[in-house]
């Protein structure tokens, strides 16, 4: 089984950055890239159930930020499959 596919998004870790994420829970494997519109996509194993999702989300983004989850506000589309986060 392979490991996450994580872009490294590092240079973009700037304070109060705001990142507009498409996510997918339930995807086969931990995934974030940006396509060729700069849009961020994030699939995710978990299931949108008790936030497990949104925090998987947060844990992979921070992860390409190379920064703490605790960093990361879930700022808009908590119940949404397209997010609004930003990086305080």
């Amino acid at each position: 089984m392979a490991g996450p596919e994580i872009e490294d998004l590092t240079a973009d870790a700037v304070p109060g950055a705001v990142f507009e994420l498409r996510v997918t829970p339930r995807a086969g494997r931990v995934r974030l890239h940006r396509d060729g519109d700069g849009r961020i996509h994030v699939r995710v194993t978990e299931a949108p159930e008790d936030g497990k999702a949104n925090a998987a989300v947060l844990v992979a983004l921070a992860r390409a930020l190379g920064v703490a989850k605790g960093r990361l506000t879930l700022l808009r589309g908590a119940s949404a499959r397209t997010k609004t986060v930003r990086l305080d």
